[in-house]
């Protein structure tokens, strides 16, 4: 089952992995829908990737904006998610957490995907599917990470109960680990090649993966027909060290 004259929306497709299935999905003879949180990120990635692709801002924690997105977007075969916006992920003391200020956590990867699949579920297309994104800290809990461990497990749970919920549209997740995205920008340069060193090192696959390589999975959930409520990893070994 390939992708040629399929339609795909992509939430977070403007760069990093999201991009990296826009433009694999593309390869492959589909059509892109690609949404972000700024309309020049929007207008620069449809630009590149050419006259198959269009898009739209969207502010997946506004309702009201995930709504008049979808609106203009029509009937379409797949709902792919990568948007990314983590927030704070440094390391918090239980006792020393701000509640309120938590919950931003949980923001965008969780009510903004839920928010994305209220409003793109009923468009999608016989035979369609959604993919979600989580993250390795779902199975790898870190000191001082328990709620980026709990809103992570949360996604695996949410696409577990949709694909019953939401049959016969297919829902799974994709599971990334270290990935060579803008994410790592953040890291000042002196420090960023001897952090990925020693996130990897003792991987199977000693190094960080790339946006087209975990793409492949997303890329694979839209095809498989057979594949529902699954949770794929794309972790370079990550899982079994």
């Amino acid at each position: 089952m390939g992708l040629s004259g399929k339609r795909i929306v992509i939430i977070g497709g403007t760069s990093g992995i999201g991009f990296a299935v826009a433009e694999g999905a593309i390869a492959d003879g589909a059509e892109v829908v690609v949404g972000s949180s700024q309309a020049a990120n929007v207008e620069t990635s449809t630009r590149k990737l050419g006259n198959r692709a269009s898009g739209d801002a969207i502010d997946v924690k506004d309702e009201a904006s995930v709504a008049a997105f979808f609106a203009g977007v029509g009937a379409f075969d797949h709902l792919v998610f990568t948007a990314g916006d983590w927030g704070g992920r440094g390391p918090r003391v239980i006792s020393e957490t701000d509640l309120k200020k938590s919950a931003d956590l949980f923001a965008v990867r969780y009510w903004g995907a839920l928010a994305a699949i209220k409003y793109g579920q009923p468009l999608i297309r016989a035979g369609g599917s959604i993919t979600l994104t989580n993250g390795m800290v779902a199975h790898r809990p870190r000191k001082g990470g328990a709620l980026s461990t709990a809103m992570a497990g949360g996604i695996e749970f949410l696409t577990r109960g949709l694909a019953f919920d939401l049959a016969p549209i297919r829902v799974n997740a994709v599971c990334p680990g270290a990935i060579n995205t803008d994410v790592w920008n953040t890291i000042p340069a002196a420090d960023r090649e001897a952090t990925m060193k020693r996130m990897t090192e003792r991987l199977p696959i000693a190094r960080v993966g790339e946006p087209e390589e975990v793409a492949e999975a997303y890329l694979y959930l839209m095809r498989a027909g057979y594949t529902t409520g699954q949770i794929l990893l794309v972790d370079g070994g990550g899982s079994v060290v």
